[in-house]
């Protein structure tokens, strides 16, 4: 799985989730998997995005 389909699906399990506790925990881990996607360099973002 890419780190951009990672994110996507992080991205759609928030929509469903109702549980507090359970949303920041989606949360933190949707922002590290975007900190990690801004930290890559310029080719190894195209490649994560293709």
């Amino acid at each position: 799985m890419t780190l951009t389909q990672h994110i996507e699906e992080l991205r759609a399990e928030l929509r469903g989730i109702d549980d507090p506790g359970e949303r920041r925990q989606i949360e933190r881990e949707l922002a590290e998997a975007k900190a990690r996607l801004r930290g890559l360099d310029l080719d190894q973002r195209e490649a994560a995005l293709a």
